[in-house]
């Protein structure tokens, strides 16, 4: 649950290559790896404006990717964000669950795995935790570390990167009752849904924010 960050295609390629493999692995650590910069305490939670732009980059990616979709199927109703989570076995459950929770929560979008996904989600070790960024070229990932998942409520972790796809930001002082909060009230925390102001932006985004995009691909 370390901050939304948005990295270089180059970079991009160190931190997929990392976790591609359902085997742990150390992440690289190269002096161009993210990684090799990043700080080392998943306890430390700390976010800044470069969060919230990297946040609205991969919500802005993410809507593209599914306006681009309508727009060649306008008969399309259901606003639809397709991920894949194929290279995230190990957390293939709580990915399942994350998905559940968010399309009981929400109602102007829903989430659904399959091919030609919008996002994707990937697993192995990183330094700075889990975490979700965009490659700048309309597509993201959300990245699901073992050790951090091992700390923390696990479904917390795969839901809080989720509620990034759909736009929201990190709110780490805030309560274990807000799911952006992520590791901020700290391990004993266990609540993995959304609260109602979570809720409602998800709503107000998806409803305002598509429209926009598809006018701009139509």
């Amino acid at each position: 649950m370390r901050h939304l960050r948005t990295v270089l295609s180059t970079a991009v390629g160190l931190g997929l290559a990392a976790a591609l493999s359902a085997v742990p692995a150390t992440a690289a650590t190269t002096a161009n790896s993210p990684a090799a910069t990043a700080h080392t305490s998943y306890a430390a939670y700390e976010g800044s404006s470069e969060d919230a732009k990297a946040t609205k980059a991969f919500f802005d990616a993410v809507v593209k990717s599914v306006a681009e979709k309508r727009a060649a199927n306008p008969g399309a109703q259901a606003v639809t964000v397709v991920y894949s989570a194929s290279s995230a076995p190990t957390f293939r459950s709580q990915i399942s669950r994350s998905t559940q929770i968010w399309n009981s929560s929400v109602a102007n979008v829903r989430l659904q795995e399959g091919s030609s996904p919008d996002f994707q989600y990937y697993e192995g070790n990183d330094s700075r935790g889990s975490y979700a960024s965009t490659d700048g070229h309309g597509r993201g990932y959300i990245f699901l570390d073992y050790r951090q998942n091992q700390q923390y409520n696990s479904t917390r972790v795969t839901a809080h990167e989720t509620g990034h796809v759909l736009g929201l930001p990190d709110h780490y002082s805030g309560p274990c009752s807000e799911l952006m909060s992520g590791g901020g009230p700290g391990t004993s925390c266990q609540n993995a849904n959304p609260n109602a102001a979570e809720r409602a932006r998800v709503n107000a985004l998806w409803a305002n924010g598509l429209a926009a995009a598809i006018a701009k691909v139509s």
